[in-house]
């Protein structure tokens, strides 16, 4: 069974909020998850201009640990909390061949 970690959408239209969750890659966006990770409300606070993500970051290792894929929008949250490396910014760039000899050349 493929494990996808992905945004479930719940609140009001206009207005959504977002849980963080593993469910079967297959089943539809608010289906019934395997299990909830966290929340994610993109709309600010009028008085904290940030943002609220909660996230249960043991739980969440454990899904990434046996195989879960993370969606990107959920990619992108992981890697600003620190649960995965950040992406390269140019990820089809050829890197050139004085770079591949040098590595290769360690004795």
């Amino acid at each position: 069974m493929a494990v996808r970690i992905r945004f479930a959408r719940h609140g009001l239209r206009n207005r959504p909020m977002f849980h963080i969750v593993a469910m079967n890659a297959r089943s539809k966006r608010d289906g019934k998850p395997l299990e909830k990770l966290g929340t994610y409300n993109p709309h600010p606070n009028m008085d904290e201009k940030a943002k609220h993500i909660t996230l249960d970051f043991a739980r969440t290792k454990y899904w990434l640990g046996v195989g879960a894929q993370p969606t990107d929008g959920v990619r992108f949250l992981l890697e600003r909390a620190g649960l995965l490396p950040p992406r390269p910014l140019y990820p089809n760039v050829k890197r050139s061949a004085d770079a591949v000899s040098v590595v290769s050349q360690t004795n």
